[in-house]
């Protein structure tokens, strides 16, 4: 088969010819429909983040389940399905309490060490990240990183509900548990803030206020169903804020991760509000607290991985809803490319009015 493989650190992609192994125990072969591009691959594209080269990416894939191992259980052949980051064991104590997201035993989903790895060329192992390697024509995938959605969504827009819908909306609903009549921030309208504007949709929220620098992305936003929008080069969003919603906000999600950003969602919440950080630019960065303020306010600031989602559970009702016109997934794809363009593709989300570039040519 043909797989996308970075050779070294900041390399780019190069098609290759790659041999896939077949499956063993709950491993689930995929023909891949549709790979979406995710920064989070260009970084670890670049950076060693805990993959080495040579190795395959892509994390947001969707495609038809074409082999299954003699222990699989919850998939069959023909299944479509979406792969999802989260790898969780099922048996730990985190899973079985509704936190699959915190797994104790990610490493349940992946080849031990005695086992030929899944991925080779010429008979040298490929890492194959995220337990995904979605930037392919096939995958091998443990089913507790598969779920099985309905046939009728389309494979480029089942692809993104494996990340970037499920962070973004998830963020919204399960982290923050955002309820009707709730007013709540976004700041940062790219792909995974969009679909926080979804989730906030889909929640009940009645103030969605986007914060952005480019007014192409405040206008998506309120496509997206954004109820007010600042350009925060134009307008302080602190005062903004306060002005719309006369106290603060009940919750702020920062997408960005700047620190003077993070420090601005922290002002922009009333007493009692949580901020929630989802995007980094600075592994590094640090934002300065004044603690009497935490306390005086008690206010809350909390981390979220991939929106707190229970895949096999949250991905189809993602899907539901879409199918229903109530989430919105055909306005984020932009732009679709072969498997060989994926330079190319991550050059054009530097294009502001760019959301999500999806592979869906050039694979099974």
């Amino acid at each position: 088969m043909k797989a996308a493989v970075v050779r070294e650190f900041g390399g780019g992609f190069a098609t290759e010819e790659v041999d896939l192994s077949a499956p063993i125990g709950r491993e689930v072969a995929v023909g891949v429909k549709a790979s979406g591009l995710c920064h989070t691959d260009l970084t670890a594209s670049r950076n060693n983040i805990g993959y080495a080269p040579p190795m395959v990416l892509g994390h947001e894939v969707a495609g038809i389940v074409t082999a299954v191992g003699p222990e699989v259980t919850s998939l069959a052949v023909g299944d479509h399905v979406v792969g999802c980051l989260v790898q969780s064991c099922g048996a730990c104590e985190s899973c079985l309490t509704g936190r699959t997201f915190q797994c104790e035993h990610p490493e349940v989903t992946l080849r031990g060490p005695e086992d030929a790895p899944r991925l080779t060329v010429a008979g040298e192992p490929v890492t194959q990240a995220f337990g995904l390697g979605g930037f392919a024509q096939q995958v091998l995938i443990h089913e507790n990183q598969l779920v099985k959605v309905d046939e009728r969504i389309p494979f480029p827009q089942a692809a993104l509900l494996g990340c970037g819908v499920v962070t973004g909306a998830g963020a919204v609903i399960n982290t923050a548990n955002t309820q009707a009549g709730d007013s709540v921030v976004i700041i940062g309208a790219g792909g995974v803030g969009l679909n926080a504007i979804n989730g906030a949709r889909v929640a009940g929220a009645t103030a969605i206020i986007v914060v952005d620098v480019a007014d192409d992305k405040l206008e998506k936003a309120r496509r997206f169903g954004a109820t007010h929008t600042i350009n925060s080069t134009v307008t302080d969003p602190v005062a903004e804020v306060h002005r719309i919603t006369g106290r603060g906000a009940d919750a702020a999600f920062d997408f960005v991760g700047i620190p003077k950003v993070t420090q601005q969602g922290l002002e922009m919440i009333r007493p009692g509000g949580g901020l929630y950080c989802i995007g980094i630019l600075d592994p590094a960065a640090t934002v300065p607290l004044l603690t009497i303020g935490i306390i005086g306010a008690q206010k809350r600031i909390q981390g979220v991985y991939m929106g707190s989602t229970t895949p096999k559970h949250d991905i189809p009702l993602y899907a539901d809803l879409y199918l229903q016109g109530r989430f919105l997934l055909d306005e984020l794809i932009s732009k679709e490319i072969a498997l060989d363009e994926i330079d190319a593709g991550y050059e054009a989300l530097h294009d502001s009015s760019v959301t999500r570039v999806v592979i869906t040519s050039g694979l099974s």
